[in-house]
């Protein structure tokens, strides 16, 4: 099993559990993330080339926590959450 960092939502929000693949092999897994709803601080207004690590490193001091910014846009992927014109921040924490 992958080691995942310690603010990694999967370390924080998952469950780890086992499953059997089609091999008959007993493998360990991570449930689907559900993380609670977020307080938000406000909107960033996007400008040409900001990144969402970039974002997260200056509103909650993590660049790893992109992933963040990401799930408060709505979005499954970084890109699909720099396709809006306002970026929704979380509050740090």
């Amino acid at each position: 099993m992958s080691v995942f960092d310690a603010k990694s939502r999967y370390v924080r929000f998952a469950k780890q559990t086992q499953a059997v693949d089609r091999r008959g092999r007993t493998v360990a897994c991570v449930t689907p993330v559900e993380p609670p709803v977020e307080p938000e601080l406000g909107l960033h207004r996007r400008r040409q080339g900001q990144r969402l690590d970039h974002l997260a490193n200056h509103y909650l001091g993590d660049p790893a926590g992109f992933w963040r910014l990401a799930l408060a846009n709505d979005g499954m992927t970084a890109e699909a959450a720099l396709e809006r014109p306002l970026v929704r921040i979380p509050r740090r924490g």
